[in-house]
């Protein structure tokens, strides 16, 4: 029996009395169908003009192919490299898959439904979310203007994963063994100025200090800008230290705002952040940072689509 051709399918397509159900099922299946050709096209293009990742001379010639992707060989070290070579995304397989993959993550899907959706296991699913995230993820703002609003948000710290455990196992998730922030939970910092350009930082553990806000803030808090936190001491240590003008809002006393004074803007990136954070039932320490990269290009709306997330991780190098 003959086979069907495309505009016989698609006539009866145009003709059945299709539900929204199997609309939006069509629309995701349409989506799912790439060429491959596509993505190696935007890593090339995303690569174009960079320099030998191994000595970053600039003087090199084309040496083949491999998997699809032009090889170089750098005239001044000797090495050979493709477009991905020292990026995140170096030894990766299955790149036909990697568009629907991004889309996935675009939709903070879990896991198990990214490998079930690009037809991949869930071991790869995995290895892929912590090269595709952060990867994109070092793509950041490289400062904040005008008013800054600084806190930090904290989380018991998760060994999820791990083969052996530096302390005794919690029942579901458990709580800390003393009140209070401790070093039993993981600091991550939070500047966020007026017009919502955000950066996030890692702090580690315990509660955050007047050295690692000047690590983390002093490079990129405008020097005519205005630094809006809570009644912590180490902000008013840092800003003193850096000369920066500051102003506090004592939370504590149940005071949110003194008129443009408040650090309500960035309470609510940490209160999204948690919320999104609950579908993934649980977060180990080692990939915090990785998740709040992740959240941070999500409310930023910073890369929209599968190409502009790819063409971001390709073009940072390691």
């Amino acid at each position: 029996m003959q086979s069907p051709s495309f505009d016989e399918l698609l006539a009866l397509l145009t003709a059945a009395p299709l539900s929204s159900t199997d609309l939006a099922r069509l629309r995701d299946w349409l989506d799912s169908i790439r060429d491959p050709a596509e993505c190696l096209a935007l890593i090339e293009a995303a690569a174009a003009g960079r320099p030998c990742p191994h000595c970053a001379c600039a003087r090199l010639h084309r040496s083949g192919f491999a998997s699809g992707l032009q090889r170089y060989r750098c005239l001044g070290c000797g090495r050979s490299f493709n477009a991905l070579t020292g990026t995140p995304l170096a030894r990766l397989r299955k790149r036909e898959c990697w568009l629907p993959y991004i889309k996935c993550l675009l939709e903070s899907r879990t896991v198990r439904d990214a490998a079930l959706v690009t037809g991949v296991h869930r071991t790869t699913s995995f290895r892929w979310r912590h090269r595709f995230a952060p990867g994109a993820a070092r793509h950041r703002p490289a400062a904040l203007t005008g008013i800054v609003e600084a806190d930090e948000t904290y989380r018991l710290e998760s060994q999820k994963g791990s083969r052996t455990l530096s302390r005794p196992p919690r029942k579901r998730g458990g709580a800390a063994r003393r009140r209070g922030i401790n070093r039993e939970h993981d600091c991550l910092l939070v500047a966020r100025d007026r017009i919502g350009t955000t950066l996030d930082f890692h702090t580690g553990r315990g509660p955050v200090t007047a050295a690692q806000l000047r690590t983390c803030l002093q490079p990129v808090l405008p020097g005519d800008g205005l630094l809006i936190s809570d009644g912590a001491a180490p902000y008013v240590r840092f800003a003193l230290d850096a000369g920066i003008m500051h102003e506090s809002i004592n939370v504590r006393a149940g005071r949110r705002a003194r008129g443009a004074i408040h650090i309500q803007n960035v309470n609510g990136w940490h209160s999204r952040f948690k919320n999104w954070l609950v579908r993934f039932k649980g977060v180990a320490s080692r990939y915090l940072a990785n998740y709040s990269g992740w959240q941070r290009l999500l409310d930023a709306h910073a890369l929209r689509t599968p190409a502009q997330w790819l063409c971001a991780a390709v073009r940072q190098v390691q």
